[in-house]
């Protein structure tokens, strides 16, 4: 692990700031080797198959309430947590269950959670949006946009205080990156230099209206320039690309020098959430982001390409994540609703 330097002097004033510090560009893509690419490969299938069984069962009215589905993204939260260490932590935005099973977080507690059952990470009560696992270091799912952005930092601020070498990795989409309180945040990490890596997930659309609609600065890694915050834009359909940055980011925080900003191009092949047709695109536009682009497929033809797999035991692996993801979804149904009296459950914590 590196070293750490303390941000703030004796008196704890915060250290003098250097110069700004402009955005860069992304890097070239680090390559990775066929250990990782395969457990690259089974960790984004999981979540693309997670999240394609969670679409049927809102389908079929075992799952309420709103539910943003992470297909297509796969590669920015599975190459992330490739870069980073044990005990390192992660919040993130309501578009979350590719997250949670990323950190290691069980199918079956999460599919349960979706469909409101007792066997649920939030007993039940929580649904799509609102699930924690301080076991795995994940810190929610939030319902409100950029809400989840100011928790993270104060999750960077108690690891700076207790100096503790951890990173937040607090993500957010280009929807929330021009909430204020993303900007309250940005001045307050730099300023105590905490270690925070800020991952813009720009799925080119926040809800139906594109960034360069709603957007005056469409470069979202230079979000932070003013605050003197370094940020650069990454390939997020690559796994390779996404680690690479993603280890670089978290040393740079790790090391004491403040927040990072690293901007995610990717992209979501479905609508905002269950009940968006996304007629505010056309087809020809996801279907050439799934043909040229796709996070898996890139992986898979690596693979193959290399002579690490063959096709039937990629089809063996995809049927294995299949049976994770059936026996998820059978817990869910399974597992009782929780009792009228949790209601009341949860609610304060006395200390």
């Amino acid at each position: 692990m590196a070293s750490r330097t303390s941000s703030k002097s004796a008196a704890g004033k915060p250290a003098k700031k250097p110069a700004a510090k402009p955005a860069k560009k992304a890097e070239k893509s680090a390559s990775l080797s066929p250990k990782d690419e395969l457990q690259a490969y089974r960790d984004m299938l999981l979540i693309r198959r997670f999240e394609e069984k969670a679409g049927q069962m809102y389908g079929m009215g075992l799952i309420g309430g709103f539910c943003h589905l992470y297909i297509g993204q796969e590669a920015v939260v599975v190459g992330m947590q490739m870069a980073i260490e044990e005990g390192d932590q992660v919040i993130t935005g309501y578009r979350d269950h590719g997250h949670m099973l990323a950190c290691g977080m069980d199918p079956k507690g999460v599919m349960a959670e979706l469909t409101g059952r007792e066997g649920g990470y939030s007993r039940g009560k929580g649904g799509s949006m609102h699930m924690f696992s301080i076991e795995k270091r994940f810190y929610g799912g939030h319902g409100i946009v950029g809400a989840q952005v100011p928790i993270g930092t104060g999750l960077a601020f108690a690891n700076s205080y207790r100096d503790n070498g951890r990173v937040c990795l607090t993500y957010f989409g280009d929807g929330a990156a021009n909430q204020g309180q993303v900007y309250e945040s940005f001045n307050m990490a730099e300023l105590w230099r905490l270690p925070v890596v800020y991952v813009i997930e720009n799925n080119q659309y926040a809800m139906g209206t594109s960034v360069a609609r709603a957007s005056a600065q469409t470069n979202l890694s230079k979000r932070g320039a003013s605050f003197n915050i370094p940020g650069e834009q990454v390939d997020g359909m690559d796994v390779r690309a996404v680690r690479a940055a993603g280890e670089k980011a978290a040393e740079f925080c790790r090391s004491g020098k403040g927040p990072y900003i690293l901007e995610m191009m990717t992209y979501r092949y479905r609508g905002h959430s269950m009940s968006d047709p996304a007629k505010y695109r056309a087809r020809e536009e996801v279907a050439k982001m799934r043909q040229e682009h796709d996070p898996i497929e890139q992986v898979r033809a690596r693979l193959l390409a290399g002579k690490h797999v063959t096709e039937d035991e990629l089809k063996e692996i995809d049927k294995e994540i299949k049976a994770v993801v059936n026996d998820a979804a059978e817990f869910a149904q399974s597992s009782p609703e929780p009792d009228p009296s949790e209601l009341w459950t949860d609610v304060l914590a006395e200390v």
